[in-house]
């Protein structure tokens, strides 16, 4: 496993080791130890969580808040996701800062986010299936989001946003702003 910092604090690039031969692939997709050996980050994930999307459709920006805050490893089993995440944390010196990684069935990335961080992803491909653990358990109540056209975050999509297939939910979701007063 080779493990990269993005430009955003304690968010990490993870590329597994990937062996190939005439019967297909093997990769490991996590390995705690060695993971945290690479970075000095001890996550012990409780769920995992799996969804199917179709070309065009954007899940995001999500997060949870307060005490039940995920961390998350993130990758595409099938398909290929742009994937975006911001640094919701203010006392983070990459605050309200961005980044976005390619994720695909192909180059078998995955993405690290720590707590305080919002989360979503575009499917560039016919299909996509995206699978994440999280170090807690989901929490309705504590559930929140930022609008994936933010004009502060100015995230580049690159994809038409007449195009783009949203739920009503993300749709509405509040700016930066908002949830920043």
């Amino acid at each position: 496993m080779q493990v990269e910092e993005t430009p955003l604090k304690d968010c990490f690039l993870v590329k597994p080791k990937i062996f190939e031969d005439h019967r297909g692939i093997f990769l490991e997709t996590y390995h705690r130890q060695r993971f945290s050996e690479l970075t000095g980050i001890d996550s012990e994930f409780v769920q995992d969580n799996q969804s199917v999307s179709s070309f065009g459709v954007l899940r995001g920006m999500h997060y949870q808040k307060g005490d039940f805050a995920q961390t998350k490893l993130v990758r595409v089993i099938y398909g290929k996701v742009l994937d975006v995440v911001a640094d919701l944390r203010p006392d983070s010196p990459t605050f309200g800062k961005t980044y976005s990684a390619i994720l695909d069935d192909e180059n078998l990335h995955q993405l690290y986010i720590p707590k305080g961080f919002a989360h979503g992803f575009l499917t560039l491909s016919e299909k996509s299936v995206f699978a994440y653990k999280c170090d807690d358990y989901y929490k309705p109540g504590s559930e929140g989001g930022i609008i994936f056209n933010d004009p502060d975050l100015n995230i580049n999509w690159d994809f038409p946003v007449k195009e783009m297939i949203l739920s009503d939910k993300d749709k509405n979701l509040p700016t930066f702003k908002d949830v920043f007063k």
